[in-house]
């Protein structure tokens, strides 16, 4: 965030408003007007979800305002996130930053409840058309490349029910030994880079002159993935699902939901091995509350049979080819009525049109 932006809506009248004016002040004399990426991937879509839940929640409340114009990289935690701007000091480290949103209502899924019958069997299925699959042929120097389609509903500024836009695509470069950065594109935004090191300022004491220096990337994981973590990943499912639970840890909300959650951006925007692959959807299979939908369709308007998990009001939706078990894409779903819509309002949707190897980021596959 720039050192100069206003605050959010959501901000004024806040107990520590006046402190926060006086450090931006202090900042605004400090920092270049330039705003400085200082938040890393994760955080960006730590502080989106938070903020998304806060608004979304039902229960009589009144929903905050937030203005939610089409983003990226979408409103929920899934999609692999581009860094956002922010202004932080390093010597101490002080970052300007959203304040946290409190979590949403308590989980509504029993913990104990396994995943139906019929949720096990599509995966099943799915895991064993993946094995079979054929592996991504990446050389080091090479990039793993996702194009997709996806849309994701926004709320005003004065709140309102959510809208979805039309789904535009989107394509991620991943590099595939994870020693270069990847890339992000979608219509309408810069290109961002992924993964890539980021530049901050430093300052030795008050008053004196900042110094240019970066920070390095964050590193790999479930939630911040490159294609070299991801060809490493457990190929056992019972310890697949406990690194996802570990890595994608929390202090409240729905833990459950989380690792269905990562998991299903792991299968929509990396290009794993095949066994590894295989092992996401058995993975899956072992997390409580998992149910079948009988038909959902994805951005590219494919019509499918579907795994969903529910939770705070909200359904994740896997769709698969009834045919080929071969995965399609995902949309969320409000299963209750709130401020932000009626029930069964599409919160978001996505499709995975294509996966393969591309020369260079920006590049697109041959053939």
């Amino acid at each position: 965030m720039n050192a100069s932006a206003p605050r959010p809506p959501h901000a004024q009248g806040h107990p520590h408003a006046d402190a926060d004016d006086r450090l931006r002040a202090d900042l605004t004399e400090l920092l270049p007007p330039a705003p400085v990426p200082g938040l890393t991937p994760e955080r960006n879509v730590a502080l989106r979800h938070a903020v998304l839940r806060t608004a979304l929640a039902s229960d009589g409340a009144a929903a905050r305002p937030t203005r939610t114009a089409r983003s990226r990289p979408g409103f929920r935690i899934g999609w692999i996130a581009a860094p956002v701007t922010a202004c932080a000091i390093v010597a101490g480290v002080a970052v300007l930053a959203p304040r946290d949103v409190p979590a949403g209502s308590p989980d509504r899924i029993s913990a104990g409840r396994p995943a139906s019958p019929e949720a096990v069997r599509i995966l099943s299925h799915a895991a064993l058309a993946a094995a079979s699959a054929p592996a991504p042929d990446a050389r080091p120097e090479q990039y793993v490349y996702v194009r997709s389609l996806v849309a994701h509903a926004g709320r005003g500024a004065d709140g309102g029910q959510a809208v979805l836009p039309t789904a535009h695509r989107r394509e991620v470069w991943l590099s595939a030994d994870g020693s270069r950065p990847g890339l992000l594109r979608e219509p309408g935004a810069a290109d961002t880079e992924l993964g890539a090191r980021l530049p901050v300022y430093e300052l030795d004491h008050r008053g004196a002159t900042p110094r240019k220096t970066t920070t390095g990337a964050a590193p790999a994981s479930v939630t911040n993935p490159n294609h070299a973590y991801v060809a490493a990943l457990p190929t056992d499912p019972d310890a697949l699902l406990r690194l996802v639970r570990e890595q994608t840890r929390g202090t409240e909300g729905d833990a459950d939901q989380r690792a269905f959650t990562a998991i299903g951006t792991l299968l929509a925007e990396t290009w794993a091995p095949p066994k590894v692959t295989a092992a996401l959807y058995e993975a899956a299979g072992r997390i409580p509350g998992v149910t079948v939908l009988p038909s959902a369709t994805d951005a590219a308007g494919r019509e499918g049979v579907a795994v969903a998990r529910t939770s705070h009001g909200e359904q994740t939706q896997w769709i698969f080819d009834r045919t080929t078990s071969a995965f399609l894409g995902e949309r969320t779903v409000l299963t209750e009525t709130t401020a932000a819509g009626r029930k069964g309002t599409v919160l978001g949707v996505s499709a995975v049109l294509a996966k393969a190897v591309a020369a260079a980021p920006g590049e697109l596959p041959k053939g």
